[in-house]
């Protein structure tokens, strides 16, 4: 298996679909994915919990196992806040067979969860989420100085999710000295331009999942109007699915 670090290329960024589910995972595997990464809201919907911190740790763990049984690139897992007892939880997500996690904040610096963290399970790859852009909690400056503490604290990436501002992803390009991962969508500036910026992951985050559930909701709102089926059309293949979750194929773990 490659080198989970390797993957994080300033400039040659790390595109990560995030999944929620084995059938998930196994798709974007199935279209060329370098490394899987769960989305914790997707996740936590798909067990019948709310996103932020609600759902419980062993299902959390669950579903982590339950994809990086299906699929042979590395797993990174997004863990919120760490569900409790952090150390506990990056233990277990590695036990799951997971390389790395992410960690975030909120409203204030947590540098002692990343290193709580980094004591507890010293192989991962420990990405910290700063919330500053995303809550609306603090500009570039303060994101820099939570960066540099977590740096020092252990953490192996940054990732700041809310920035869209070329001039702004630049900045933080340039003054945090670990690669960056920031979050792409509608809205954002393009795959190459932040690779041109010299961004070093690209997060999907639970955008996929709100798409496969905006669907869902698409699709019955019409049958239970007019009746119509054309929100199917595109529908994942029957078969593909099958078969990509069928013991010994190709990408299984």
């Amino acid at each position: 298996m490659t080198d989970f670090r390797d993957l994080h290329v300033p400039g040659k960024p790390l595109i990560l679909v995030n999944a929620w589910d084995a059938a998930s995972a196994r798709l974007v595997e199935a279209a060329g994915a370098a490394a899987v990464a769960t989305t914790s809201a997707g996740v936590a919907w798909s067990l019948g919990a709310p996103d932020g911190d609600a759902l419980d740790v062993s299902a959390a763990v669950a579903a982590v196992a339950r994809i990086t049984a299906v699929v042979s690139v590395p797993v990174t897992a997004d863990i919120e806040k760490g569900y409790g007892d952090v150390a506990r939880t990056v233990r277990a997500v590695h036990a799951a067979g997971a390389v790395g996690v992410n960690i975030e904040d909120g409203a204030t610096a947590e540098p002692d969860r990343i290193a709580t963290a980094r004591a507890a399970a010293p192989g991962l790859f420990l990405n910290a989420r700063i919330d500053t852009f995303l809550a609306g909690v603090g500009g570039l400056d303060e994101t820099v100085e939570r960066a540099t503490a977590y740096l020092a604290a252990g953490a192996d990436g940054i990732f700041v999710p809310g920035v869209t501002d070329p001039v702004t992803v630049a900045a933080l390009v340039d003054r945090i000295d670990a690669p960056l991962n920031v979050m792409a969508g509608p809205g954002a500036p393009g795959l190459a331009e932040l690779a041109a910026l010299g961004v070093a992951r690209i997060s999907l985050g639970s955008s996929v999942a709100q798409a496969a559930y905006g669907l869902v909701a698409r699709v019955a709102a019409a049958a239970l109007g007019d009746g119509g089926y054309g929100e199917l059309t595109g529908a994942a293949d029957y078969g593909t699915l099958n078969a990509l979750l069928t013991p010994g194929a190709s990408g299984r773990g």
